[in-house]
This record gives C-alpha cells, structure tokens and sequence, in this order.
C-alpha cells in the first residue's frame, strides 16, 4: 500500500470520490464523463497549488519517502553499462555507498552515490543510506580511477549522514570525510553532485565537492538535521519544523545562498510518483553541465570548484 503523508489526505479524498463518481457512473449507465473531467482538473490544479507552497518540513517529508527513487534507480534509469565496483583495498566493502562505471549517452562516466532501501531488509543491508569510512575510501578510490582516464563523475547523494556508531569512529569517520573534502577539490575531471533526498552533514559533503550542484525540489541540503538542530537549540527534537524553516534547507534559500548551481524540479508530488520523468529531468540537467564543463581544462576544472566552495554563503557584520 502506498504511503500517505499527512497534508496530502486532502488529495487522497478527492481522488477517492473521483473513483466513487466513476463506479456510479458504470453502475447506474449515466454519463458523468463530464462530471469526472472537472473534479479531476480540480484536483490536478490543487496539487499544483499544494506542492508549490509547501513548507521545508513538508518537503523533507517528502525528501525521506520509503518511495522515493533510490542511487540505483537513477542509474538504471539515466544510464546503460553499469558495472559495479566494490572495495576500498584496505579488505572492506560499505554497501551505503555504491560506485562504478557506466556510459551516459554513450559516453563513460564514474557514477558514485549514497544507497538506501525500501524494505526493513535492504535497508539494513545499505545501513539506512549512513556510509562508514571504506565507504568514502572507497568512492575516492573510484574517483581517483576515473581522474586518471580522464572520465567525468556524478555523484547521487541521499542520506541522514555520515554513520555515528562506535566501529565508524574507530576505523576513522572524521579522517575519511576530510581526505574525501581535499582530494575531491584536487579532481581534474568535471564533477556534477545531486542531492536527490536527505543531505546531511558532512557525510552528504564527502561526496558533493563538485563543480556543480544540484539540489532535487523535494530534497534538503544542511550541515545537521533539523531533529539535531532542535535537540542542541531546544533541547526538544519536536521543534524540528521550526528549525527546518530556520536553517534554510531548501532549494530557494540555497540558491540565494551560491550553495547549489539549480533546482531540478520533479514530478507533481514529488520524485516517486513518476521515476521515469525524474530520471529525465536529471538527465537533461547532467548533460547540460558536462556539456558546460568539457569546454574547461584540467586545470581550470581545479581551480572553478575550489572558488565556488570559496564563495558560498552570506555574511552579516554588526
């Protein structure tokens, strides 16, 4: 049964009559072609109204579904010839973090990106899309790869960050993330980063050092989950909307702010609704940027996304 979010209820109860109407309409012989027609055109324009104005903890309602298209998905959908690749070479394989090559309009590219689930099982196999250190060692790994035959990487990111549990910290968390952060600003390939549901923290970071960003019209991007922000702020994890709405995680904010180069729109309620049309308007995005970015040399490469990480954000003096 699909899932449904508190404030689409609304939508579920017109749906729901629409469908009374069309079993009395076969069910009595009368024509309500017409009938039908209208409250599905309201219902249609009140979708549009709804999803357009929705508030940043509505959005990240939507940004978590159980639904929503996961790395796998996307890779299936934009590209052919995937071929995973596995390890860090240090004997480990974090399934949170899945990698490898696959060709994109034909061409190669590095496809690296955070990997959940959708039932209780995967996600215990994908640790709820938290990746532990050999995962970041081994999507620098994949990156390091693709930098040395010259093949563009895209990186996909969902998730609630970076894994806190006690064997992270031990196998060094901290250090990974950072070596992902200075090395990725030293790529001499285009690198394009979507986050396409949760981008938390430093762990969403560690694969997003890119060129261009792009932020998904559901998703969210911050340095701490709203849950996080409330629980240090006040103390209560219940205030987590109020500190959504302050921490500016959505597309518009982040635009103003230079932290993302665009907002990919999705389907009317949101990317699992139609994976196909997502998987499209992501397409026509990352074929813009490495258009775009194939004019640029190696170098220039280098030095385009290390200012564009120099200049983000807004500073008020006082």
């Amino acid at each position: 049964m699909a899932t449904i979010l508190d404030f689409e209820k609304p939508i579920m109860e017109i749906e729901k009559k629409i469908e009374e109407l069309k079993q009395m309409s076969i069910d009595s012989g009368i024509d309500s072609t017409k009938e039908i027609e209208t409250f599905m055109q309201q219902a249609e324009e009140y979708k549009k109204e709804l999803y357009g104005k929705l508030k940043p903890a509505q959005k990240i309602q939507i940004a978590r579904h159980p639904e929503r298209p996961n790395f796998l998905d996307f890779v299936n959908g934009m590209c052919t010839d995937f071929i995973e690749m596995h390890g860090d070479r240090q004997g480990m394989d974090d399934r949170a973090i899945i990698g490898g090559l696959a060709r994109f309009d034909g061409k190669p590219i590095m496809i690296i990106g955070t990997m959940k689930g959708k039932s209780t099982k995967e996600n215990l196999e994908y640790n709820f899309g938290m990746p532990q250190p050999q995962g970041y060692r081994k999507a620098l790994r994949l990156m390091k790869h693709a930098n040395k035959f010259n093949i563009p990487i895209v990186t996909i990111v969902d998730t609630p960050g970076a894994y806190p549990g006690i064997s992270a910290e031990e196998t060094g968390q901290g250090l990974a993330i950072a070596t992902n952060l200075r090395d990725m600003a030293k790529l001499k390939v285009p690198v394009i980063a979507i986050i396409s549901g949760e981008g938390c923290s430093g762990g969403a970071l560690g694969l997003a050092v890119a060129n261009k960003v792009y932020l998904l019209e559901h998703a969210y991007y911050t340095v701490i989950s709203p849950e996080g922000c409330a629980s240090i702020l006040w103390r209560d994890a219940a205030k987590s909307a109020e500190a959504a709405e302050a921490l500016k995680i959505t597309a518009p904010d982040l635009l103003k702010f230079g932290i993302i180069d665009a907002e990919i729109k999705e389907p009317t309620g949101g990317a699992h609704h139609n994976y196909e049309v997502m998987c499209e308007n992501m397409k026509n995005i990352i074929r813009e940027a490495l258009d775009e970015l194939s004019a640029l040399s190696p170098d220039e490469l280098k030095s385009q996304r290390y200012e564009k990480f120099r200049k983000m954000g807004e500073f008020l003096e006082g």
